[in-house]
């Protein structure tokens, strides 16, 4: 019996397999883009994905050996092309109506956080966004920076005590706390939820633990490369792959926070004065519910119940992991630039308060350069990807030679074709910034090389944020977030590593990058840091 039941779905299975590796095949063997050059595949069905999961700066090599463009093979051998020419990129970013997520990223970011601003593309991605966008202005920036402040503080009171403890300097594992106090932060600025991460010492909360699991255990890259495969062969699905009990649990977690948000506000709105009490508030909650509940809002301003549940979850992973990997590099950065702290740590102690406003985080000139260059040189989303949704032309800054010898000006992009687009690596290249690129320098902002001036991008002519109509939505709340920890962080400890230089090194999951010990990877990701007090008087 079970081998009767058995025999047709194996074959249906093989038979699924071999049809989409034949399409696989046949449009390898006959994309315009088949002479390009690039590295050999080491396996059919990984291609170059593991290799360049488990070493971040394959890429680099690679553009070294290759130039800017180059074809490598995906997962089941799927071809991607490779470009950091930036007349390329900024023809991708401006087309972004052919230039797209893929339908399987898109399906992969869904199973997780649910149909948010990141799962959405075209019209769809244009109204979420227009909804979106007054929730992250300067103005509200300016008014939850007290948030950012309050829980620097929380933090730096707590590595105090730890400090205090281990008789004047101690240790602590700097990334697990930061992504604490930025998930308190998205908790409590964006929704009025309190995670009370920091406030247990102890454990973290289940959120923190889930999101651990997912992206900083050592199967985390193994859980998302499972997650990957089965948005690219849905039929996988029925197979319960290794890490589903934990993406379940952490899509479950997140969605039961965000309809207890939404049917506890929505509650407390209509025992008030209905919509009418929202007023004219920007907050990003009030943003949301205003774009449900309100009636005379047209259809392309509105959004439903569930497009309101699916930001909730989707901004509470985006909006701390990536600041507290950026936050994390910065604090590696400046223990290994003891001259950098210092000087950084002088004008901090200028300001004569310790409750510093927004403008006054952004009137300190090095500080300013410190987060550009910590953004620059590492980029805490080292790449994204974009599918061509139909027949294009790719112009070139530089001509390619082909493995024929021949030049070309542009490059054919056929349907379907996929686009490996490096953001860390346009941060950090050389042709760009020069010889010093994966130095980390902040006095390089003083003169920066004209070449910067043609990065596609909104802010700092750095591609970190990307551009065009997908980028980055909140930066802002992510660079006034970054400057208040490191305002009130560096005012208080001198920062120093906890292991040999060059001990450190980038682990990814999916599209982040994320410190971790080189002996420990076997352990996940991690920031140990050794501080000692300077600034007593400030708790």
């Amino acid at each position: 019996m079970i081998s009767q039941l058995f025999l047709p779905i194996a074959a249906t299975l093989l038979a699924y397999v071999l049809f989409h590796a034949a399409q696989i095949v046949y449009r390898n063997l006959t994309s315009p883009l088949r002479h390009v050059v690039g590295p050999r595949s080491p396996s059919l069905i990984l291609g170059n994905f593991k290799e360049m999961a488990d070493d971040p700066a394959l890429a680099e090599k690679w553009r070294e050996e290759f130039g800017p463009n180059f074809l490598f093979r995906g997962l089941f051998s799927m071809s991607e092309l490779h470009t950091s020419d930036l007349k390329a990129l900024n023809h991708i970013v401006t087309n972004s109506s052919i230039y797209q997520k893929a339908e399987y990223n898109r399906k992969n970011t869904t199973r997780l956080v649910g149909k948010g601003i990141l799962g959405v593309e075209s019209d769809e991605h244009r109204r979420h966004r227009r909804i979106l966008n007054p929730a992250f202005g300067v103005a509200q920036i300016r008014n939850i920076t007290e948030i950012f402040v309050e829980k620097a503080t929380q933090l730096r009171d707590i590595w105090a005590h730890e400090v205090a403890k281990q008789g004047g300097e101690g240790h602590v594992d700097a990334l697990s706390w930061l992504r604490r106090m930025t998930l308190d932060v998205i908790g409590q600025a964006g929704f009025n939820y309190q995670f009370d991460s920091l406030a247990t010492k102890e454990k973290p909360n289940e959120m923190t633990q889930v999101f651990t699991e997912l992206f900083h255990s050592p199967y985390s890259r193994t859980y998302a490369t499972f997650r990957l495969t089965q948005s690219i062969a849905p039929i996988l699905k029925l197979i319960p792959m290794p890490g589903w009990r934990i993406l379940r649990a952490a899509h479950g977690k997140m969605y039961a926070i965000g309809c207890q948000i939404v049917s506890k506000s929505k509650a407390n709105i209509l025992a008030a004065d209905g919509e009418k009490t929202l007023g004219n508030r920007r907050d990003l909650l009030s943003v949301l519910l205003r774009a449900n509940i309100s009636t005379g809002l047209a259809e392309n301003q509105r959004l439903s119940e569930a497009e309101v549940i699916a930001q909730i979850p989707t901004f509470f992973l985006a909006g701390h992991e990536t600041t507290s990997s950026a936050t994390a590099w910065a604090l590696h950065a400046l223990s290994l630039n003891t001259a950098v702290q210092t000087t950084l740590r002088e004008e901090l102690m200028t300001l004569g308060t310790d409750n510093p406003t927004m403008d006054e985080l952004n009137s300190l000139p090095y500080l300013e350069k410190v987060v550009r260059e910590t953004m620059r040189a590492y980029s805490p989303v080292v790449f994204t990807q974009r599918m061509a949704t139909a027949d294009d032309v790719l112009p070139l800054s530089k001509p390619y030679i082909d493995k024929e010898g021949n030049e070309h000006y542009s490059l054919p992009i056929p349907k379907g074709q996929m686009i490996h687009i490096p953001i860390w690596g346009v941060n950090t290249s050389k042709e760009i910034w020069g010889e010093d690129a994966r130095e980390f320098r902040p006095e390089r902002w003083e003169h920066v090389p004209e070449a910067v001036s043609a990065v596609p991008g909104m802010w700092a002519n750095l591609f970190t944020f990307f551009a065009g109509p997908h980028n980055c939505i909140g930066f802002r709340f992510s660079l006034v977030e970054l400057k208040a920890l490191l305002f009130m962080l560096i005012r208080a400890f001198e920062v120093h590593p906890a292991v040999p230089k060059g001990s450190i090194v980038p682990v990814t999951a999916g599209l982040l990058q994320r410190p971790a010990v080189l002996a420990e990877m076997g352990k996940g990701s991690g920031l140990p840091l050794i501080l000692k007090a300077v600034n007593t008087e400030a708790f």
